[in-house]
């Protein structure tokens, strides 16, 4: 597959950084779907982006996890296709993604840590992104 890695707009990469963190601990929850779903339709960086296009981006992330350096080659795909200054949306998104069913697992713990080092995500502004998603997904 590394041989043949598509390129990915901005917006595919960031659901691809979504799907990732969803895929993380093995499964996938319900919640957490809807929550990517969700944000594709309501944000406005998704403006003019094909929904359809999230189970094509879906399927490079489940191929890439398959491979032994498909964590690298997935982050070298959003890096290349997201400008830096969406890399905070990014994590955010993936903030949001996790913090969907109310529970963060180790492994989508562990995803979002890869997320803030690969995107040089500066450990202030990770905290307060981390703070936003936990309030905007808190239960009574």
């Amino acid at each position: 597959m590394t041989d043949t890695l598509p390129s990915l707009s901005p917006q595919d990469a960031l659901v691809a950084v979504m799907v990732a963190v969803s895929a993380s601990d093995a499964k996938i929850r319900t919640a957490e779907l809807i929550a990517i779903e969700r944000m594709v339709n309501h944000m406005p960086i998704f403006a003019t982006y094909d929904i359809d296009r999230i189970r094509i981006v879906a399927q490079t992330v489940y191929a890439l996890f398959e491979e032994e350096e498909g964590i690298a080659a997935l982050f070298g795909l959003v890096r290349a296709a997201l400008p830096a200054h969406l890399y905070e949306t990014a994590y955010a998104l993936g903030c949001d993604v996790a913090a969907a069913d109310g529970v963060l697992h180790q492994p989508e713990l562990r995803m979002l840590e890869e997320i803030r080092d690969e995107l040089s995500i500066d450990r202030l502004h990770a905290v307060a992104i981390e703070w936003g998603a936990r309030v905007r997904h808190v239960k009574l």
